[in-house]
């Protein structure tokens, strides 16, 4: 149980304050039926219970909600390194991270170590494609260069990349639908947004006729979003995810902000987006890049005033980023509460609604 009472500014301290134990059947297998069925804990002086499809009680007209707008990509595939003599080529997994530059993709393999020079995904050497191992980043994963564009390949040869704390079964075909949100467009991502699961058509529609304006960024979720902080705090280095912002959305964004409107990031994924996109006017500057900002407490949260997220992992960045953006004090009593109150947590578990402490 967390101990909403302590007080510790430094950002190692309050990491170990906001640890949890969860027990494994808290953890979320399948994401609520229909999606805004999940339940959504207002955070507070005082936590409001509340169900996902009662947001628009919640907003009001003129409200900008932000979402990311990015899609999962079947980045898990099977592979087989080419035979030797008489000897069958040996199976070695492959997740791809993301397209580095024209047709050289960084990957994760398993096993790494035996998966010597060339590989052929998707089939045995001659059937599958073929990728050159070329290199070696400093996380460990290898760079594969491919002769064509795989993505189009990939539909037919790859599976989603569900989280590792999540038990995928047999079945691909169900999670190609629910492990997107319904408004993904750009393909690039290795992990949902997953803040933006609860929403569906019909809600959306909702939120339209209250008023709501909405409008889209795109940040490409990597596998590093999984990995905890391990050591200190500082020492820690965040992963890269590539990010878009159009002009569109930057002149909306800073529209509101000049009119003393809310925004509202759909998503930990869209904060990152946009806080990396902040000049120091305070404007939004469309564009795109590489991000790794890490936020943490003591650090002010510019762009969005209200946070829609997911329940996250103990020792994480993104549990310090929550942290930062509506208070150490706010998060450790809003999981405290959380965990008495039987939320389901992480990626397909129930939601949470913040506001922004920034002065």
């Amino acid at each position: 149980m967390i101990d909403a009472s302590l007080n510790v500014p430094d950002p190692d301290d309050i990491l170990a304050a906001l640890h949890f134990e969860l027990p494994p059947e808290r953890i979320a297998q399948s994401g609520a039926e229909p999606r805004d069925s999940a339940r959504l804990l207002v955070a507070g002086e005082q936590p409001e219970h509340r169900i996902f499809r009662e947001l628009p009680d919640l907003l009001r007209r003129g409200d900008l909600l932000v979402f990311n707008q990015s899609r999962v990509i079947p980045a898990r595939v099977m592979a087989r390194k080419p035979k030797v003599g008489d000897m069958g080529g040996g199976q070695v997994e492959v997740l791809l991270l993301r397209e580095e530059e024209a047709n050289v993709w960084s990957a994760y393999l398993k096993p790494a170590r035996r998966a010597g020079n060339e590989l052929w995904l998707g089939g045995p050497e001659g059937e599958g494609h073929r990728a050159e191992v070329v290199g070696v980043q400093e996380d460990g994963a290898r760079l594969l260069r491919f002769a064509y564009d795989i993505k189009p390949h990939l539909e037919d040869i790859g599976r989603l990349p569900l989280p590792p704390y999540i038990d995928a079964g047999d079945s691909d075909e169900r999670w190609r639908e629910r492990y997107q949100t319904v408004y993904a467009r750009e393909d690039g991502s290795v992990a949902a947004p997953t803040a933006g699961l609860h929403f569906t058509p019909e809600l959306l529609a909702r939120l339209d006729d209250l008023g709501v304006e909405r409008c889209a960024v795109t940040l490409h979720v990597g596998a590093g979003t999984f990995r905890p902080i391990q050591g200190r705090v500082a020492d820690h280095v965040m992963h890269a995810e590539r990010y878009h912002i159009s002009p569109e959305t930057a002149a909306a964004i800073n529209q509101a902000k000049a009119e003393g409107r809310r925004v509202v990031a759909v998503g930990t994924t869209t904060v990152r987006a946009l806080e990396s996109s902040v000049d120091a006017a305070g404007q939004v500057v469309s564009g795109e890049g590489d991000t790794q900002i890490f936020i943490t407490p003591g650090q002010s949260v510019y762009v969005p005033d209200l946070l829609i997220t997911n329940l996250h992992l103990p020792g994480s960045t993104l549990l310090l980023l929550v942290a930062a953006f509506a208070g150490t004090e706010t998060i450790r009593a809003a999981y405290a509460e959380a965990l008495r109150e039987d939320y389901r947590f992480y990626s397909l578990g129930d939601a949470m609604l913040l506001h922004n402490i920034r002065p």
